[in-house]
């Protein structure tokens, strides 16, 4: 197919999380002319900044989507699909209870908003979070959720009539992959943490991520995509969310650590959809297998 008809859909909950996670891959396919579209489903406003970061913005909602934009310029997305919910904070937290979270929202009505992109944008390859959403915070979970059941419903004309009547046309994409990391060397890395003086059970800048149960949550790995041609873009993409490194111990950074530990210079995903049915598979191109449309 060409290469101008290529197109990703990235569905993901947070300003920040196009960067800290997949950042290699999208640089990697924006550099083979593949049109890559982010949906980013909260402004991040639950987020920590530090006062020097603040001074020239009014809300750390509006400082988190400026840091967006920086890093969709810097990885060449084509576009950006805000959906405007507030940042749910981690499990357990007041925050999820909020009226305009994420987590509180009514999973069929985001769905239905992600069916529309999908039948809008009409990407070959969707990706998302795994089913635990990486480190379990509950707008990754909510969002692998939408995500699969709009990826299920975008291609029925019986699913939300009402954009099929708007000359929104039903569209199923060819293949789904989550996100996801080897696990297997991060439980060797929570054993070794305790004589590092770290608490794998409290971690981040809030201490509520618990490193031995990410660890418990596996994911198969069916693709490894080579990203360390892009480092350096990847690198700058997470530069731009500056207000979100943090010291060691921020969960941000963290995340910089385990994945350079446990990743190296790819980036891992789970196929969900053609399903594998646990068949041992080896992909190293997303669109692999891709049929032009």
């Amino acid at each position: 197919m060409s290469e101008v008809g290529r197109r990703m859909l990235v569905s993901l909950a947070h300003p920040d999380d196009e960067s800290f996670g997949m950042a290699g891959t999208i640089a990697r396919y924006v550099s083979e002319r593949v049109q890559v579209y982010l949906i980013c489903a909260t402004n991040g406003d639950v987020g920590v900044a530090d006062p020097q970061f603040m001074e020239d913005y009014a809300t750390v909602a509006q400082l988190r989507m400026a840091e967006l934009c920086c890093a969709a310029q810097t990885l060449g997305l084509a576009h950006i699909y805000p959906l405007g919910y507030r940042d749910s904070g981690m499990m357990g937290s007041p925050d999820n209870q909020h009226p305009e979270a994420l987590y509180a929202a009514d999973l069929d009505e985001v769905a239905r908003r992600i069916t529309a992109i999908i039948r809008e944008v009409r990407p070959q390859v969707v990706v998302t979070f795994d089913p635990y959403g990486g480190y379990g915070h509950p707008d990754h979970i909510k969002m692998h959720q939408a995500t699969v059941r709009a990826f299920e419903a975008a291609g029925d004309p019986q699913r939300y009539p009402e954009q099929v009547a708007g000359g929104l046309l039903p569209y199923r994409p060819q293949k789904l992959y989550f996100t996801t990391f080897d696990r297997r060397w991060l439980r060797v890395i929570v054993q070794l943490m305790p004589l590092w003086g770290q608490d794998p059970a409290q971690m981040g800048r809030n201490r509520d991520i618990n490193l031995y149960e990410v660890a418990a949550h596996d994911s198969p790995v069916h693709a490894r995509i080579s990203t360390k041609a892009y480092e350096g873009v990847a690198q700058k993409a997470r530069e731009c969310h500056a207000s979100q490194l943090g010291g060691v111990g921020g969960p941000r950074r963290l995340s910089q650590i385990i994945s350079r530990l446990v990743v190296g210079p790819q980036e891992l995903y789970t196929r969900a959809y053609p399903p594998v049915n646990g068949r041992r598979i080896k992909e190293h191109d997303l669109f692999a297998g891709v049929i032009p449309d």
